[in-house]
C-alpha cells in the first residue's frame, strides 16, 4: 500500500471481501456492501445501481477466478470515507484493477460504489464459439461495406462445422464447404464474418441459457437473461462486437433477444430467405433474420439477402392486436398505450375470425415439436444425455405428445396459416413483443417455463402465420427495454421496418 495511511479497519475489511469473493461467500458479500437504492457497481457488462440488482447479479454469476492483491492505494476522502484502487493478479495469469469507495457505517467499512476492470480475455466464450479479424473476408462489395456479422451457429461457415449450441454434435460435424445462402448473401454485398456466435441447443429455448457454455450477457440489463435462441448473436450486436447479428425465428428467437436487449430484430416472412445451408428446427416455421442497433443497418441486410422485386409489399395503417396486448404485464400495456396514443384503431383475433392466442400456441407446440422431433430425434435417441436438462426435457415432451393431437394438429395448420394471412391483407398488428422485460439471470426454472409460456403466446401469431414481424427498441420498462412489434402480411418486410419509425418514435 502507498499513500496516506488507511483509516483504521478499512484494510482488513478489504481482506475480508477478498476472502468472501475466494469463497463465493453470498451471504458476505452482500453485508459488504452499503444496504441502498443508490449502491453502484460496474464492470465491462454494465452498471448496477442498488444493492438489491448487485445481489441478484452475484448471485448468478457464481465465483471469481482465484486472484490476489498485489497492490492497494488508498486515499482518505473524509473522516469515513476512502477511495481504495487495487490491481488484482490470477493465479492463471493477468491481472485486473477495481477501484472502491468505501464508507464506514457504524464502525463498520462497506462498499458504496465499485467499478472492476477484469483481466483480459481472448474472447468472450459466453458469446463467441469461434472468433476472428474477420473469420471470413467479404467476397464481394455492396452496402454492407465495412460491416460486421455474428453469425448463428446453426449456419454453415466456409471452413468451420456447424455446432447448434451443443458440444457433441459438434464434436461429429465436419467443416462446411461452402456458406449457407444467407451467410453468402451478406459476405458477397460486403460485410465480413466477425465469429460464430452461441445459440440455445438446437435453437430449442428462448431465454439464452446453455447449460455447456454458459449465458450470454445482456447489454442492456446485466442481471438479466439475453433472450434467444439467438443470444451470442443479439449480445454480440448489443455489445458493439458485431453490426449484424445473423439468426433465425422459429418461435421468436430474434424478436424475443431483440426485446431484452434493445435491438431491432425482424423475422422475415417464411421463405422468402433462402435457408440452404441452415440446420432446421422446425422447417414450417424456421425463418432468417437479422439483429441491429439501427434501423438502417437492419434494412441493408435484408436488401443484401432478397432479390430487389420481393419483400417489398406495401403495408397498411396499424391496429393495435387487442390479444397481444392484454397478455403482456400490467407495465408493459402502460409503457405502450403511452407511446402508441389513443388513436391507433383495435381489433381482436376474434373479430377477425381468428383463433384465440392459447390456440395458437398449443398450434405452433404440436407440429413444432413433431417436425423438431423428426429433424433431430435419431441423433438424440443415439446420443442419451448429451443434451441439457432443459431442452433435453422439451425434445422429450415433443416426442411423447400425443398422435392423435399431433395429427390434428398439423391437419388444421395450414388452415389456420390461410386464415391468418387472409387478415393480414394490407393491414398491420401493433403490440409489445413480449410480456415485459428479460427474467432476472437467477430466475428458476419454473419462472423462466412461465415466462416462456406467456412469451410464446404472443410470438405464435406471426410464426404460425409464416409473417414477417419486427421489434423495435420503443419501450422502457421498470429501466429495461421492451420491443414494440409490427407484424404484417407476406413479403411487407421492408414496409414494416420503414413503418415503425412513421409511427412510433424508435
Amino acid at each position: 500500500m502507498s499513500g496516506p495511511d488507511a483509516p483504521a479497519g478499512l484494510l482488513e475489511a478489504l481482506d475480508a471481501y477478498e476472502r468472501a469473493l475466494a469463497t463465493d461467500d453470498l451471504a458476505a458479500l452482500d453485508d459488504a456492501f452499503v444496504r441502498s437504492p443508490t449502491t453502484l457497481r460496474g464492470d465491462d457488462r454494465g452498471l448496477l445501481v442498488g444493492h438489491d440488482a448487485i445481489s441478484a447479479f452475484r448471485g448468478a454469476r457464481g465465483g471469481v477466478a482465484s486472484r490476489t492483491l498485489t497492490r492497494v492505494e488508498v486515499r482518505a476522502l473524509a473522516d469515513d470515507l476512502a477511495l481504495v484502487v487495487a490491481v488484482s493478479t490470477f493465479d492463471r495469469g493477468g491481472s485486473g484493477l477495481q477501484t472502491q469507495l468505501w464508507r464506514r457505517q457504524d464502525g463498520t467499512w462497506r462498499i458504496e460504489a465499485a467499478h472492476v476492470t477484469g483481466r483480459p480475455r481472448a474472447f468472450d466464450t459466453t458469446v463467441w464459439r469461434v472468433l476472428g479479424d474477420p473469420l471470413v473476408a467479404p467476397t464481394g462489395t455492396g452496402p454492407l461495406d465495412g460491416e460486421t456479422v455474428a453469425v448463428k451457429d446453426l449456419y454453415a461457415v466456409p471452413g468451420h462445422p456447424v455446432g447448434a449450441g451443443n458440444p457433441t454434435y459438434l464434436r461429429e460435424s465436419v467443416p462446411a464447404a461452402t456458406a449457407a445462402a444467407a451467410v453468402a448473401a451478406l459476405l458477397a454485398a460486403g460485410a465480413s464474418i466477425r465469429g460464430i456466435a452461441r445459440t440455445d441447443e438446437f435453437a430449442y429455448a428462448l431465454t439464452g441459457r446453455n447449460e455447456h457454455h454458459g449465458t450470454p450477457p445482456n447489454g442492456a440489463v446485466p442481471t438479466a437473461v439475453p433472450g434467444g435462441s439467438s443470444s451470442g448473436s443479439a449480445s454480440a450486436v448489443r455489445s458493439g462486437t458485431a453490426g449484424i447479428g445473423l439468426g433465425t425465428d422459429t418461435a421468436g428467437s430474434i424478436r424475443v433477444p431483440a426485446s431484452y436487449q434493445g435491438l431491432w430484430g425482424l423475422r422475415t416472412t417464411h421463405g422468402l430467405v433462402d435457408r440452404a445451408g441452415l440446420l432446421p428446427l422446425a422447417p414450417s416455421f424456421d425463418t432468417v433474420g437479422w439483429l441491429t442497433r439501427d434501423a438502417d443497418t437492419l434494412l441493408r441486410a435484408l436488401d443484401a439477402s432478397v432479390p430487389d422485386d420481393t419483400a417489398r409489399q406495401p403495408v397498411g395503417d396499424p391496429v393495435v392486436l387487442t390479444d397481444l396486448l392484454d397478455a403482456a404485464d400490467p407495465a408493459t400495456r402502460e409503457a405502450f398505450r403511452a407511446a402508441v396514443g389513443p388513436d391507433v384503431p383495435e381489433t381482436s383475433l376474434a373479430a377477425l375470425g381468428l383463433p384465440g392466442l392459447d390456440e395458437l400456441r398449443e398450434l405452433l407446440r404440436l407440429v413444432q415439436g413433431a417436425e423438431a422431433t423428426a429433424v433431430h430425434g435419431d441423433w438424440i435417441a443415439a446420443h442419451p444425455g448429451a443434451l441439457g436438462a432443459v431442452v433435453g426435457g422439451r425434445f422429450a415432451a415433443a416426442a411423447a405428445a400425443p398422435a392423435d393431437q399431433v395429427a390434428a394438429a398439423r391437419e388444421r395448420f395450414p388452415v389456420v396459416r390461410a386464415a391468418i394471412r387472409e387478415a393480414l391483407h394490407y393491414r398491420a398488428f401493433l403490440a409489445p413483443t413480449v410480456p415485459g422485460p428479460a427474467p432476472a439471470l437467477a430466475a428458476d426454472a419454473v419462472e423462466l417455463e412461465r415466462v416462456r409460456t406467456a412469451t410464446t403466446a404472443m410470438t405464435a401469431l406471426a410464426s404460425v402465420g409464416g409473417l414477417p414481424s419486427v421489434s423495435a427498441p420503443v419501450l422502457t420498462v421498470g429501466g429495461a427495454p421492451v420491443g414494440v412489434c409490427l407484424t404484417g402480411g407476406p413479403d411487407t418486410d421492408r414496409a414494416l421496418v420503414t413503418a415503425v419509425g412513421r409511427w412510433l418514435p424508435a
